[in-house]
């Protein structure tokens, strides 16, 4: 290896020996700890000892923030130019396109439109049913859990109603 980044102004990562560099670096890119000991001649539980150390976790963690600040307009970019591309094929723009929104957080792994109005429905439906114990409560001290159970019946009856369960 040539030369080592400077990740940020006295970070932990900065701190390291040339060889933790190293192996933070090459634990970043997926390496084994076999090929990470043999390119920088020590053994594997010495690495095994340097990845309990909290330094150079925080070490690890500096370098993934700049190698990922650094890759990301890259990446973008690339995204883009699929999504962009006029002979892309449209499940690759959608991929593409789902990623963009999975990492800016405006989608989620699970997420369906069909998914998200059933639980907007039932957020809907759980904010009612709270609504109507805390009435329940004020309003009537006596019978209470009998006027609770009357309350869920309905609150569930309507549930069916709105297409919720």
């Amino acid at each position: 290896m040539k030369s080592i980044v400077k990740v940020g102004k006295d970070s932990a990562f900065d701190r390291l020996t040339k060889k933790k560099k190293i192996a933070v670096i090459r634990l970043f890119e997926g390496a084994t700890l076999k090929s990470i000991s043999q390119e920088i001649d020590c053994h594997i539980n010495t690495i095994e000892n340097w990845k309990n150390n909290e330094e150079f976790q925080q070490a690890r963690i500096d370098y993934s923030i700049y190698a990922l600040n650094h890759l990301l307009p890259d990446a973008v970019a690339s995204l883009s130019q699929l999504i962009n591309h006029s002979k892309t094929p449209a499940m690759v723009k959608l991929q593409a396109i789902q990623t963009v929104l999975k990492h800016a957080n405006l989608l989620s792994d699970n997420s369906t439109p069909e998914l998200d109005k059933a639980k907007i429905r039932k957020a809907n439906a759980d904010a009612r049913v709270a609504e109507a114990r805390a009435k329940a409560m004020e309003d009537n001290g006596a019978d209470v859990e009998l006027l609770l159970d009357k309350m869920m019946d309905t609150l569930a009856k309507e549930d069916l109603k709105h297409g919720s369960k």
